[in-house]
């Protein structure tokens, strides 16, 4: 049912080695690989990687929530901060902030972790030699299905923090009122019915965030650097995994903009009588035309590529501080 070592080394392009696996020199003491231990401290490490830095942009995600809603509100960005800055102080730029972080550490539990378990459970069922021809593969299907578990656990703080940062008058007086009303006025429905537009942003997001971050990671050892990435010091891996990491948030920020404008818009519209999510995400789009879409992308682009590389940076830091290796690089040291 799992992968061999010989089957996860071929995702790496070489013969028998272990597909993310530490030399014996860099064996984790007490974490076995693909171990429940090994699953559960990378679910910890992508808790602190998204949960942080959500959070730490939360001002700019708040800026961009409300370009998206209310088109003309602010004139750019650095405009938005100037004006919230000056009429609410810090207080007002980390509007949302508490349902963020909870949210986005639940996420990153689930995109993390599982994104690991997936990878190693569907190369056992592509077995050697599909694994190493479809890595890619590999790659946008393990993160495609955490990405769904993942949102599960993201939707219900999303649909608070929305309210919360786009709401002309202030919804709530805090993160446990705000719960409160959202159950209040619509019960479940009001914590779930943006899951679907949710998965639409975030599963393309996810898919070319961990796959174009692999990707770039073999590209710059083997094009860029001179040497075997075992032969760099951990610091030295590190500034690569930041430098892959924003080069792959740029390209998440665009692909999943669009459903990003819509789950923004879908969390603040009425919903008629009998009128269904999709019938209500049909006439937002039709209102925002293609240029409403992408609403907000400047921002959105300077925050994903930022947040996309300190993610990655944090996860893998995370993981050298518990005897891991780092993420993705080429083919790791011979089992022995």
């Amino acid at each position: 049912m799992f992968p061999s070592a010989k089957t996860l080394g071929a995702l790496q392009g070489g013969s028998p080695r272990p597909f993310i696996a530490a030399s014996p020199a860099e064996k984790p003491p007490g974490i076995e690989m693909y171990s429940t231990r090994y699953f559960l401290t990378c679910a910890m490490g992508g808790a602190l990687a998204c949960g942080l830095t959500h959070y730490a942009l939360t001002p700019v995600d708040m800026l961009k929530c409300r370009m998206q809603v209310s088109k003309g509100l602010y004139n750019g960005i650095f405009d938005g901060f100037k004006k919230v800055g000056s009429a609410q102080g810090i207080r007002g730029l980390y509007l949302g902030g508490a349902p963020t972080l909870l949210g986005y550490s639940m996420q990153g539990m689930g995109k993390y972790g599982f994104y690991e378990y997936f990878k190693y459970l569907y190369a056992g069922w592509a077995g050697e030699e599909a694994a190493a021809k479809y890595k890619t593969m590999l790659y946008l299907s393990a993160s495609a299905s955490a990405e769904v578990i993942a949102d599960v656990l993201l939707c219900p703080m999303e649909a608070l923090k929305v309210k919360m940062q786009t709401s002309t008058t202030p919804f709530a007086s805090g993160f446990v009122d705000g719960i409160r009303k959202v159950n209040a006025a619509e019960g479940l429905n009001g914590f779930y019915k943006g899951l679907t537009p949710l998965w639409l942003r975030q599963i393309p997001y996810t898919m070319v965030k961990f796959a174009s971050f692999e990707k770039t990671v073999e590209a710059i050892y083997k094009h860029v650097l001179s040497k075997p990435k075992e032969q760099y010091s951990k610091a030295e891996q590190l500034g690569v995994t930041f430098a892959a990491g924003y080069f792959a948030g740029i390209f998440c920020a665009v692909v999943s903009h669009p459903a990003d404008t819509l789950v923004s818009k879908l969390n603040n519209v009425a919903k008629a009588e009998g009128e269904s999510t999709g019938a209500i995400a049909v006439r937002i789009l039709k209102d925002l035309g293609f240029t409403g879409v992408w609403a907000g992308l400047t921002p959105r682009i300077f925050m994903i590529g930022t947040l996309t590389a300190l993610q990655w940076f944090i996860y893998d830091s995370f993981k050298v501080q518990t005897g891991l290796p780092t993420t993705g690089g080429g083919p790791a040291p011979k089992k022995e």
